[in-house]
């Protein structure tokens, strides 16, 4: 049995048969389905938006895991909710004024799902310590955001070991995620740091990993 849970990415996925992704997620046992939302801006690639999440909704009771790779995500937490998320996920770098942070947590809790905060590669866990208390989930990307395919940052991996190491030393209960790079040669180093969820669209959807 895994000791962690598969959230293959959409990203990765032929956008012209998503139901047959899911169904391909399902049948590899993956627990959550990670979908990206770029809006062009906070990176340079635009993908799903709320009509196609709406659609692919119906299609699987897993959770949707919705990560949030735009800017003022706070103007689209309920918008996301309506569709069919179950994790709300937004970028530390894409709040301009920080002390936005917890009221965008609370934003996600109010409307009754649950709340994660991703931080880019150059971003040191001390940047969101003090955040960790009031979240569900805190995924570390291992890649710079906005593209499939890129080679996983090694340095980044260490920042899951830090958070395993603040999590128990503080008795909190968030989960850790990991998107980036993770494939069939890199898994168990995320493993191996203390993942809890692991992000993968490439290798999943190319049949290297699940």
């Amino acid at each position: 049995m895994k000791n962690y849970i598969l959230a293959p990415s959409l990203l990765s996925a032929d956008f012209a048969n998503l139901g047959d992704a899911i169904k391909l997620i399902e049948e590899k046992n993956g627990g959550f389905v990670h979908i990206d939302v770029m809006d062009g801006s906070f990176v340079s690639q635009i993908t799903f938006g709320h009509p196609v999440i709406k659609c692919i909704r119906p299609l699987t009771k897993l959770p949707f895991d919705v990560h949030l790779m735009i800017e003022h995500p706070e103007r689209q937490i309920e918008s996301f909710k309506e569709v069919g998320a179950d994790y709300i996920t937004f970028h530390y770098e894409a709040v301009e004024d920080l002390s936005m942070i917890n009221t965008i947590i609370d934003q996600i809790h109010n409307c009754g799902i649950k709340a994660g905060l991703s931080i880019k590669p150059k971003t040191p866990v001390s940047a969101i310590e003090k955040y960790l208390s009031k979240l569900d989930l805190l995924l570390v990307m291992t890649v710079e955001p906005g593209f499939g395919g890129q080679k996983i940052i090694p340095e980044c991996v260490a920042k899951v070991s830090q958070l395993v190491e603040i999590r128990k030393n503080e008795n909190l209960n968030f989960l850790i995620s990991v998107d980036g790079g993770v494939n069939e040669n890199t898994i168990q180093s995320v493993i191996d740091a203390g993942s809890d969820v692991i992000v993968s669209g490439s290798a999943f959807f190319a049949g290297r990993l699940g």
